[in-house]
């Protein structure tokens, strides 16, 4: 059995809330976009992190005496380590940020300087995608101010009606006869067609079918392959539509997407340490040198990151943009989210098992890019499985009496609080708050079933699978239950809650101490978190067809001649809510001007402190309306975010 160490808890909290006191009190007058900064932040976690796990390592393990202890301790232990050795990595390249604003805005004027800007063959890569969806990408694509690029659909659904679109819309049309390595075939079929052409692009640029493009889009990523040796030049993702985690838990308005940390905090980041990669929509690829590596890859289901790597074989480089230059769909239910995540973690093994592995020998590779590899590696693997690790240590201690980690509490304060408490403001200091622990545990925990299948699959058997395309649009109107996932979740809480029954109520032998105490609060969390992915399991409906904008500034409403000037609050392409008194009753038929709009709409619902509109728009204003929504400045702006707001959030939904 452990022994106690003797420590007071006095003595074992006071080192964490002397760090936390101190990151409050010097975090928030310290530049978060210096380097030395940001080094010294990160150092001090790091060192903390260290010391906990080095702690775990030489103090926590089971003695031998106790084979199965020591055989789960173990093999916790180690995957702790991978775990904590992948956040140390990941730590350690956002110590430096990398912001291309500027020099976007300089290379804007040499691009608009030339003669003749570079010829761009834009392509919108669909497979099953809604006739509405598409649509309104190819409206927003063709919207796009800049003077010399052409728009291709690139159907892998052989369908008439979206050939007939495309020539209402007079863009060009490609498909094939097969769909053989799905999306990167469709692309290299595309790029096929484009070779045969009198001329021939010198960009190219990947939109998925759900992405509409604003009007700079091109402007700003072409002017930055003013430098020859660029590649790509890739742009964040950025949406109109909530996330599943969002959606279910009742956060859209207090929480940010799960993408946000990912492309504003670790894209720059990869961007300062050379290490960027292509992320598929929303970039511009130099065309010959991808046509000289063969097009996209065909060897991995991610086909972007891998495009990326073959480039850099060959010298050249991606680089990051960190714009909302174009706003898509995020997954729109559970299953889409976790099989895009799985897919992605496949696609990744795939890589790691190639040529262009972190260990491979078979191509040049700098040691920066092969840790860069490596520490991908370990996020997708050991992250996600040490978090299903931890969802069943605790309840196996207090069940079985298999005790995976020799403890007292106060060791235990001792060494996991400081690390905690300074990782904690130091990421929330690092990300604009992007990150809370519990909701990353969240994110984590719900694909991390099947990101570890992924893992294992692609290690082992990495070839001959089919590429899952991201199902999106379809009917939302109607709430339901991913009871696939909620069995999973169930099973998992039904376990901790059995562990906590068992040692606490039904066995009176137990004493609530060291051990004990670590496994029940641990047991809670899993608890508190498996509670909220069963809660995300229960898909919310989303009534609303139309995709609604929070909005600033005032619209002219004529009736019968005169104006009335209205602040509005918010807007779709179908119709707007302004503020204010309606001018007239229900059914009222109304002329409303705002920006360059001017549209007939008629007056649908009205109460004392606002009415909406609804528009009756022409085919060529419903063109014009698209344009300003999507490719406005209505999308890709955070909420305001504090911890207090989501926990309020989250317990609305639990109760209500």
């Amino acid at each position: 059995m452990y022994v106690a160490s003797g420590i007071s808890y006095w003595d074992a909290i006071a080192p964490g809330l002397v760090m936390g006191l101190l990151a409050i009190g010097i975090l928030p007058w310290l530049d978060r976009n210096n380097t030395l900064a940001r080094t010294i932040a990160i150092g001090v976690c790091l060192f903390l992190g260290w010391r906990y796990m080095l702690w775990r390592i030489t103090d926590t393990l089971p003695p031998l005496s106790e084979p199965v202890d020591f055989a789960i301790g173990a093999v916790f232990t180690f995957v702790e380590m991978l775990s904590m050795l992948g956040t140390t990595v990941a730590l350690f390249f956002l110590t430096r940020t990398k912001d291309r604003t500027p020099e976007a805005d300089a290379d804007v004027k040499w691009l608009k300087a030339l003669p003749a800007q570079p010829l761009v063959d834009v392509l919108v890569c669909t497979y099953n995608e809604e006739e509405a969806i598409l649509e309104r990408t190819i409206i927003g694509a063709l919207g796009i101010n800049y003077p010399r690029y052409r728009l291709w659909v690139c159907d892998d659904g052989k369908r008439p009606w979206l050939k007939a679109m495309c020539e209402r819309h007079s863009c060009g049309y490609i498909t094939r006869p097969d769909n053989r390595h799905a999306k990167a075939g469709n692309i290299n079929n595309a790029l096929k067609h484009l070779a045969a052409l009198t001329e021939q692009p010198e960009f190219v640029s990947i939109l998925d079918a759900d992405f509409v493009a604003k009007s700079e889009f091109l402007t700003r990523t072409v002017a930055l392959m003013r430098e020859p040796d660029v590649g790509v030049v890739q742009t964040p993702q950025h949406f109109f539509n909530p996330d599943p985690i969002q959606i279910n838990l009742n956060l859209v308005r207090v929480w940010p997407d799960e993408q946000r940390f990912f492309f504003d905090v670790v894209m720059p980041a990869k961007d300062a340490w050379g290490g960027a990669f292509c992320c598929g929509t929303s970039s511009v690829l130099r065309y010959a040198p991808l046509m000289r590596i063969g097009g996209f890859p065909t060897d991995s289901v991610t086909e972007d990151y891998l495009a990326s790597l073959r480039l850099k074989e060959i010298g050249y480089r991606t680089i990051y943009l960190n714009e909302a230059l174009s706003l898509g769909l995020a997954p729109e239910g559970l299953k889409e989210y976790v099989s895009q995540r799985a897919r992605w973690a496949l696609g990744f093994m795939q890589i790691c098992r190639g040529p262009n592995g972190p260990l491979s020998d078979q191509v040049a590779m700098s040691l920066l890019d092969r840790v860069m590899l490596s520490e991908t590696f370990l996020h997708w693997s050991a992250t996600h499985i040490f978090r299903l690790m931890a969802l069943v240590v605790p309840p196996l201690y207090l069940l079985f009496n298999i005790q995976a980690v020799y403890a007292g509490v106060p060791d235990a304060i001792s060494h996991l609080l400081p690390f905690f408490v300074v990782q904690v403001a130091m990421i929330t200091w690092l990300t604009r708050g992007r990150v809370l622990p519990l909701m990353a545990d969240l994110s984590q925990l719900l694909g991390a079933t099947d990101i570890a299948r992924s893992v294992f699959i692609g290690l082992f058997r990495p070839q001959g699978h089919k590429f899952d395309v991201t199902a999106k649009g379809g009917d939302r109107t109607k709430g339901f239950i991913q009871w696939r996932m909620l069995r999973i979740f169930i099973a998992y809480l039904a376990f901790n809650v059995a562990g906590i029954l068992w040692a606490f109520v039904l066995d009176d032998s137990r004493s609530l101490a060291d051990a004990s105490i670590i496994a029940y609060i641990w047991t809670w969390y899993n608890i508190v978190i498996l509670t909220m992915a069963c809660f995300v399991c229960v898909e919310a409906s989303q009534a609303r067809r139309g995709d609604r904008f929070h909005a600033s500034g005032m619209a002219t409403i004529t009736i019968g001649g005169a104006n009335q000037s209205r602040p509005i609050d918010n807007i779709s392409v179908s119709g707007m809510r302004l503020r204010g008194a309606a001018p007239g009753p229900v059914g009222t038929e109304v002329r409303v001007q705002f920006d360059a709009i001017d549209v007939m709409a008629t007056i649908m619902r009205a109460d004392p402190a606002s009415f909406a509109v609804q528009f009756a728009p022409s085919q060529e204003m419903h063109a014009s309306l698209v344009r300003h929504v999507y490719g406005g400045n209505y999308g890709g702006t955070l909420p305001d975010i504090s911890a207090g707001k989501v926990a309020g959030a989250i317990v609305e939904r639990v109760f209500r």
